[in-house]
């Protein structure tokens, strides 16, 4: 299956010079994805990384920034939410993913290769939502849960 916001970088593309690679996530892809997420809305969704070939495998460092709109886990009330992350992955062969490797004191975020490609349309989407707050509440959800 498709990811919803799938940007592959082909293999045989990536060799051991760093390359800026920069991605943005259109209205269907964003719809798309608020739906699988739960969202109500995604305004924005965009990532800048690096990318480049070592030793270990697809070394991919970058930021992903997005601008969304949850329902307050009580009242439902749609809230406002940013996301800002810092983003350090390692793509490796399938079967290669079982340790991580340890670089500057900061493990790697490790994904198996899968298709002759890297995926960052789905290491970004993947990013976000991991960022996002799980229970987010909004003003009037101390009231609400109150009785109020």
């Amino acid at each position: 299956m498709t990811p919803e916001f799938s940007r592959p970088e082909r293999l045989d593309t990536i060799g051991g010079e760093a390359r800026e690679v920069a991605i943005a996530a259109d209205a269907e892809e964003r719809r798309r994805l608020a739906a699988r997420f739960g969202l109500i809305a995604i305004e924005r969704l965009e990532a800048r990384f690096t990318i480049r070939r070592d030793i270990a495998g697809i070394r991919a460092d970058g930021r992903v920034t997005a601008a969304v709109a949850q329902a307050c886990s009580v009242t439902g009330d749609p809230l406002p939410a940013t996301v800002d992350e810092t983003v350090a992955l390692r793509f490796v062969p399938p079967g290669e993913s079982g340790e991580e490797v340890e670089l500057d004191e900061d493990a790697l975020d490790t994904i198996e290769i899968e298709g002759g490609a890297i995926d960052l349309g789905e290491a970004a989407a993947e990013t976000l939502a991991l960022a996002l707050d799980p229970f987010p509440r909004g003003p009037r959800a101390a009231a609400a849960l109150r009785g109020k």
